[in-house]
């Protein structure tokens, strides 16, 4: 269980990268953005200080340390759902916006749907692992 938490995310870790340069590529750090600056790394820093925090886990043993990266988790996926809340009217007003407003649009209409749906979809599945495993759920 350990190692597919890692997986998975490493996984959502790779979409959350292609998502945050996408929107630092289309000015969201310059303004340019629904998203605060601040949540948007918040929410980064905190998921690579938990999956570093995961990594030492996976070699010292320690039940310390995935109590700390699932404690981690735990504002990452509260900045996440707030994103995803702002994210969600941006992106509905995609459908209706002429096409000459990609140049004036927020860097966040340029997210995929489909990767923020694996995005999350991987966050949750990760979050569960990470909180099973630390409550030594799935042990050999």
């Amino acid at each position: 269980m350990d190692i597919a938490a890692l997986i998975t995310w490493v996984i959502t870790a790779l979409g959350g990268f292609y998502m945050l340069g996408t929107w630092l590529a289309r000015g969201g750090a310059r303004g340019g953005s629904h998203l605060p600056v601040p949540v948007i790394f918040g929410h980064f820093a905190l998921a690579a200080i938990g999956l570093v925090v995961w990594i030492v886990y996976l070699f010292a043993d320690k039940d310390a340390l995935a109590w700390t990266a699932f404690i981690l988790l735990v504002p990452v996926a509260l900045l996440g759902f707030v994103m995803l809340a702002r994210w969600l009217p941006v992106h509905r007003a995609r459908a209706t916006a002429p096409a000459d407003a990609e140049q004036t649009a927020p860097a966040e209409r340029h997210f995929p749907v489909a990767v923020v749906g694996a995005h999350g979809l991987f966050a949750v599945v990760t979050v569960v692992l990470v909180l099973l495993s630390a409550l030594g759920i799935g042990d050999s």
